[in-house]
């Protein structure tokens, strides 16, 4: 009933002669055109109150420059030809960050239950306006309530593999903040670099963030480029970066990987790895690596929590990702220090010293006041007892870790890892695996598995862009659109009002913002949603 609703609404809106049909992704959770329109034109001013609405109001008014070519005055107060900014200050948290949208033919009224939902009004605004650039911007008379079904929204960039500049980074922000969503996952550490300034440390980039060559093709390559590949960000690079995301109401979750991915910096501090193991180079080639941290000595701690206490004051997240995942265990299995390790604590073996690696780290970033994710594999062993888990082999960790009560975020690989390719014979290199728009639009991220109770532990969702495959913006662009804005849909609409043959009509729209963006993006459409069985996908990266 209600996808014949939002037909009817398309169909009538295009008779009556608006602007153009209301065509907004994520789906809002309700939409009435109440006939008549309002223009937007250099004369419009718009009105913000405080600090906080004024981010909303200047990323609105940067993307009109931008987009458009002219920019909005601002006022204190209008009367007429306005954008109102409204946010209620009497709603406490935890608030699920609904707004109002209200448009007249007088101006436009956004009214957040939260600044952030303040903020997400103004991105429905935006999808509003035409996709024809034009000095007058004409949108239809509209009201529109609306708040996210999920409250983590994430999207992963790996700059581990392959580094990308600052500007590349913000761009990647806005992308995220233009689709409703709120956590930008930073994978900053690898085998193949280490990305992050680490004053105490400083070989970690002088050494550990250069690699001195690239496979050639796919893995494991038809040989290697000769050429180094480097590049790190300054903690003052850092800072901007964390500022500008919070300035779109976006929380920036930093990834130190441990104990295994270890490379960059087992070579920058030989000191860090088991005995007799090496020599450690930074890797140049994609996979897993039997070069992990050393679980046995004392002194591996310690560097790590170091490293944590200048990540700590870097990041305000209330999230510390560690990583967790793919950690072999030979070197472990050989090293006196790392089996008496497992004797001294009673550990059953090395997949138990992995839970002791793990949950020491976690009680020292406790006692911080942050909390830690880790992949699934953290499960193994013994989940540490605050953590949370990112499921990304299949569900069953997900599930797994809900139903002992831990918060859960769904990224299984089958369904939103976007570095699979898009079409099933792409013409682009990439990682291997198909990962069509219509699956990802059907993905579910509350398995059937949980009980109401166990599926409140769900936080949400992200997609995740590993970059093995992945060297400039525009191949960054081809990756994730359309299908982060179909994952957008899943996570923020409610689930009954998800329809894929409504969907396609407003991607259709979307292709055309793409455009005006200046955006790459691929045009391969699967027609209807194809959802495989779920399985376990045998490597992540």
């Amino acid at each position: 009933m209600k996808s014949f609703l939002f037909l009817t609404i398309w169909i009538i809106a295009g008779l009556v002669g608006f602007a153009q049909p209301v065509s907004i992704i994520p789906q809002p959770v309700s939409v009435k055109q109440t006939g008549g329109k309002f223009i937007i034109n250099a004369k419009t001013v718009i009105v913000a109150k405080d600090a906080e609405e004024e981010k909303a109001a200047d990323f609105f008014t940067t993307y009109l420059q931008s987009v458009y070519g002219f920019t909005l005055g601002k006022s204190n107060s209008a009367q007429h030809n306005y954008i109102r900014l409204n946010t209620r200050k009497f709603i406490q948290k935890p608030s699920s960050d609904a707004y109002t949208l209200m448009v007249t033919s007088s101006g436009v009224t956004i009214t957040g239950d939260t600044y952030p939902g303040t903020f997400y009004g103004i991105q429905s605004l935006i999808q509003l306006l035409p996709v024809a650039k034009s000095n007058a911007l004409t949108i239809p008379a509209v009201t529109i309530a609306d708040a996210p079904r999920f409250n983590y929204r994430g999207m992963m960039l790996d700059v581990g593999r392959h580094f990308f500049p600052l500007p590349v980074v913000k761009k990647y922000i806005d992308y995220i903040a233009l689709h409703k969503m709120n956590y930008f996952h930073w994978h900053l550490t690898d085998d193949q670099g280490w990305r992050i300034e680490i004053k105490k440390y400083p070989l970690l980039t002088q050494v550990g963030s250069t690699r001195n060559n690239t496979i050639i093709g796919h893995f494991p390559g038809t040989g290697n480029d000769n050429t180094p590949h480097g590049g790190f960000y300054t903690q003052d690079e850092i800072r901007e970066v964390v500022k500008y995301a919070a300035d779109r109401f976006i929380t920036v979750v930093p990834e130190i990987e441990m104990p295994g991915h270890a490379e960059a910096a087992l070579t920058s501090y030989n000191w860090l790895g088991c005995p007799g193991t090496g020599p450690y180079k930074v890797e140049g080639t994609w996979g897993v690596f039997d070069n992990v941290f050393c679980a046995g000595k004392d002194s591996t701690f310690q560097f790590l929590q170091d490293v944590i206490d200048e990540v700590l004051q870097l990041f305000p997240s209330p999230y510390i990702h560690v990583g967790g995942d793919e950690c072999p265990k030979t070197n472990w299995k050989k090293c006196p220090l790392c089996q008496a390790r497992i004797k001294a604590e009673g550990l059953k073996d090395e997949h138990g010293l992995q839970s002791y690696f793990v949950q020491r780290m976690e009680k020292y970033i406790n006692g911080k006041g942050r909390k830690i994710i880790g992949w699934d594999e953290i499960l193994e062993g013994g989940l540490a007892p605050n953590a949370t888990v990112m499921s990304w082999r299949g569900e069953e960790g997900g599930i797994d870790a809900a139903k002992q009560n831990h918060d859960v975020i769904m990224t299984p690989g089958g369904w939103v890892y976007f570095d699979h390719a898009q079409v099933e014979k792409d013409d682009s290199l990439t990682i291997g695996g198909f990962l069509p728009l219509g699956k990802v639009y059907g993905y579910e991220p509350i398995p059937k598995e949980l009980n109401a109770e166990q599926a409140k532990h769900v936080l949400g969702g992200q997609a995740n862009l590993w970059t093995e495959y992945i060297t400039n913006l525009p191949k960054i662009e081809y990756m994730i659109f359309p299908r982060m804005s179909a994952l957008s849909e899943v996570l923020w609409s409610p689930k009954n009002q998800r329809n894929w043959k409504l969907f396609l009509p407003r991607l259709q729209q979307q292709y055309k913002r793409y455009d005006l963006w200046k955006s790459n993006f691929s045009k391969a459409i699967i027609a209807e949603v194809k959802v495989a069985p779920k399985k376990v996908i045998s490597k992540k990266k």
